[in-house]
């Protein structure tokens, strides 16, 4: 059997954070995980704390991909052959990670994505013109290559990409990085899976947001990941 840890970034999820781990820990306990707590300013490690969960505890908010590196490091420290992230807001349904480990190892992937859009066509709004461009964007840099879901956050690694990720790349495993590492020869794959919606909190995704992640990533595809160095490899 092989051997998982679900990665959990917290940011201001004290609204959520115990429904996400106390199901994980009834549910579905052939899974480890940890919460990395980015220096929340709510009362999401003391949550953590009193019911025991096992968390990071960054002193300051560094950010989602420095989360996402403390608990991929996490998971080189101690062995696992995969590590999965699942946001901390409950949007990710933990019945589809089965999905995505039998992808992996079906089509030997480096890196599995949980998809809304895999076999489901996008809604037409103004979220999914820029999830769009994203899209065509990876495509035509990648050689005709498709990621449909470029904004999910649910995303397995296998081990040669947990240690890439803890130590040689440093980015997160964002659109602009997902069209990088498929120019490096990474294997990348697409599960269909259903979100929830977030029941509580705030999206750091707001509409002004938006705009400017979609810019940001189009310059990067564009333009950034070409003066990368290939450690992707």
């Amino acid at each position: 059997m092989v051997k998982l840890l679900v990665i959990v970034p917290a940011y201001n999820e004290a609204e959520n954070i115990e429904r996400v781990i106390d199901n994980l820990i009834a549910n579905y306990p052939q899974y480890d995980y940890v919460v990395v707590n980015d220096g929340s300013s709510d009362d999401t490690r003391k949550i953590c704390a009193r019911n025991h969960y096992n968390f990071l505890d960054l002193p300051v908010n560094v950010g989602l991909a420095g989360a996402i590196r403390a608990g991929i490091r996490y998971a080189n420290f101690h062995g696992y052959d995969y590590a999965l992230q699942l946001d901390g807001d409950g949007q990710h349904d933990p019945k589809y990670i089965k999905d995505l480990i039998n992808e992996m190892e079906k089509e030997e992937a480096d890196i599995v994505i949980g998809s809304r859009f895999k076999n489901v066509k996008k809604p037409k709004s103004l979220r999914m013109i820029g999830s769009r461009l994203i899209s065509f964007s990876i495509r035509i840099t990648t050689k005709g290559q498709k990621i449909e879901d470029v904004t999910s956050g649910m995303r397995l690694f296998n081990k040669k990409m947990i240690k890439q990720f803890g130590y040689n790349i440093h980015y997160s495993p964002e659109p602009d990085t997902l069209a990088y590492l498929l120019n490096c020869g990474v294997n990348i794959r697409e599960v269909q899976v259903e979100m929830h919606d977030r029941i509580a909190g705030v999206s750091y995704l707001n509409f002004k947001n938006s705009i400017w992640y979609m810019l940001k990533m189009m310059f990067s595809i564009y333009i950034f990941q070409w003066v990368r160095d290939k450690g992707g490899k």
